[in-house]
């Protein structure tokens, strides 16, 4: 859904509704089956709050893209790669009940599957060196 907003440009809240709409979504599960079932209502306000979330802060998660993408432009870096940066940092950032380490094995999974094994890599050496920043930066506030 993420993905999707970078082409229709629509609101974050459009974008939910319309994708989950039971009829749709039941057009979804003919062409794939992991939309064979509907999310529950846990799964439907995670993706409302990272779909939200990432619209929100997509200046601010650019930004730290931007900061570890070192060499690479962020307009530069294809927009279904960019859009799972977006994911995982807000994740990471924003989502208590992910753990980093699962944010950026999935934003890893993700870029390898959908835009190849060397996005992955791209992806997971971004995502590490944010992490490893954050973490020394937590660090040292606590101290």
């Amino acid at each position: 859904m993420i993905y999707g907003r970078e082409f229709t440009g629509e609101e974050p809240e459009q974008v939910v509704s319309t994708r989950l709409d039971k009829e749709y979504y039941s057009k979804l599960s003919e062409e794939n089956d992991v939309y064979s079932d509907r999310p529950s209502r846990q799964q439907l306000r995670y993706i409302d709050s990272v779909v939200s979330g990432v619209a929100n802060r997509t200046e601010d998660l650019n930004g730290e893209i931007q900061k570890y993408s070192i060499g690479w432009d962020v307009s530069r870096i294809s927009r279904l790669t960019r859009c799972v940066l977006q994911l995982a940092i807000y994740e990471i950032l924003y989502v208590q009940d992910v753990p980093t380490g699962v944010a950026i094995s999935e934003a890893v999974r993700l870029a390898k599957k959908y835009d190849g094994d060397d996005t992955g890599a791209f992806v997971n050496g971004i995502l590490g060196s944010f992490a490893r920043a954050l973490e020394a930066s937590r660090t040292e506030e606590a101290e």
